[in-house]
């Protein structure tokens, strides 16, 4: 794909549509399964959405992958206090979901495994299926962390939002 046509399509997906695929009765679900997996696990979980990314990052060339990296670091998923935050990254001009991991849990899971939750995601929402899609991927998520993350400590509390961030 060409520099100009990515342009133009993040060009036309704007925060608004992105509003209109996650409203708020998405974002309220997607909150209480975050709240659910980080109540039984020692993880903090971060969804992210974004319609396009900002013209300058289009201009450099910035791909799914890194704006998801940067959105690690901005949103604060990196620094919590047990190193196992995670971020969803739902980029939604581009069409991808990234997975990003803090050192406390990314060491643990294999690439493989987290395309696979990925890839859970994605069938919802090539269906036009938002909140299934945000769901499944949580529960895919659920089911791998479940292999490698222990239980949730005695009292502990979210570090991070449950609310989807709508970028």
């Amino acid at each position: 794909m060409n520099r100009f046509s990515r342009i133009l399509r993040h060009l036309a997906a704007p925060h608004w549509v992105v509003r209109r695929a996650f409203p708020r009765r998405t974002g309220d679900a997607v909150a209480d399964a975050v709240r659910r997996i980080e109540r039984a696990y020692d993880i903090e979980l971060r969804v992210a959405v974004e319609g396009g990314m900002p013209p300058l990052a289009l201009l450099r060339g910035k791909t799914s992958r890194a704006r998801a990296h940067e959105l690690f670091s901005q949103l604060g998923v990196w620094d919590t206090e047990h190193n196992c935050g995670v971020l969803v990254y739902v980029q939604f001009a581009d069409r991808r979901i990234e997975i990003v991991a803090d050192r406390g849990i990314g060491a643990k899971v294999k690439q493989s495994e987290w395309d696979a939750a990925c890839a859970a995601m994605t069938s919802e929402f090539r269906a036009g299926h938002f909140e299934a899609g945000m769901l499944e991927g949580i529960s895919s998520l659920s089911k791998l962390i479940r292999q490698h993350v222990p239980p949730a400590p005695p009292g502990k509390r979210g570090e991070l939002p449950d609310r989807p961030a709508i970028l």
